[in-house]
Order: structure tokens, then C-alpha cells, then sequence
């Protein structure tokens, strides 16, 4: 029997399935940041703060960074090596507080000025961020949050 060697170009791996391993990276993440949140009374600044691994050395085959910038997780997609519609493209996870506990969501990049104390009514405000954010169609059901959950 032989065997042809294929020299056939790359697989063509569906932009869902790439922007999968990005929310997988960035929940990677949610306990530290919950964690800093509940010992401080406040959402950490960055990834130093929150104690998990520069944005650059959080990365993947499709992702290029995941950041924690006022506790939210944001994962950027590589700009070469992944499917042309998700290229440089941005996803958050955040968290809100509810009922003593904290609450998480995911969907299109998001941002928070303000780290207030856990007593200020403004610590949890989200803005949405559409600065290089994946289109909704390739982020699962799971992670289609508005900026504006609760």
C-alpha cells in the first residue's frame, strides 16, 4: 500500500472555535481576580495586582494576550495564524457583585475607570469598549453578555 504524502494548506478552524480558546485563557484568570477583589475590597489594576502572569506570557496558538486592567479579563486575539474575521480582535470578562458574592460575564470588550471601594455604587460601572471588539456572531452563546448585565 502507499502513502501520499498531503501537502495540503492549513485546516481552516472556525473563528468560534478559535475565539474559545480565548475565553478559556481568560476565565483562567476570574478566580485571582475575584480573589484580589474580595481580600481589598477593590478590583485589581492590572495583572501584577492580581497576581497571575504579564498579559504577554498569557497566550496561546490563536491568542496573543490576556490582560486584567481594573478587573476586567480582556483576551486579544493573534493578528496572523487565525481566522481573518477574529484577527487583533478583543473579549472581556467582568464581574459585578451580587448578593455578597461576585458575579461574572462575558462578551464584547468592555472597560472600568473606576476601582473604587466595594462600598462605592460605581466600583462594578462597565462601559462597552468596541476598540477591536470580536463581532457577536463568533462568540458562543455563554458569552454574549451586554456591558450593561447585572
Amino acid at each position: 500500500m502507499i502513502f501520499e504524502y498531503c501537502r495540503c494548506s492549513k485546516v481552516r478552524i472556525p473563528a468560534r472555535a478559535q475565539v474559545s480558546e480565548a475565553i478559556l485563557l481568560a476565565e483562567g484568570q476570574k478566580s485571582a481576580v475575584t480573589e484580589y477583589y474580595l481580600n481589598h475590597g477593590e478590583w485589581p489594576k492590572n495583572n501584577d495586582e492580581a497576581g497571575v502572569a504579564s498579559s504577554g506570557e498569557i497566550k496561546g496558538k490563536y491568542v496573543e494576550s490576556v490582560t486584567v486592567t481594573n478587573g476586567v479579563v480582556t483576551a486579544e486575539m493573534k493578528s496572523d495564524g487565525v481566522n481573518k474575521e477574529i484577527k487583533g480582535k478583543r473579549l472581556s470578562l467582568w464581574a459585578k457583585r451580587q448578593a455578597g458574592s461576585v458575579k461574572w460575564f462575558c462578551g464584547r470588550p468592555v472597560q472600568r475607570a473606576n476601582v473604587a471601594a466595594a462600598n462605592d455604587d460605581k466600583a462594578d460601572d462597565v462601559t462597552k469598549d468596541d476598540t477591536n471588539a470580536i463581532e457577536t456572531k463568533h462568540l458562543p452563546s455563554t458569552c454574549r453578555d451586554p456591558f450593561s448585565a447585572s
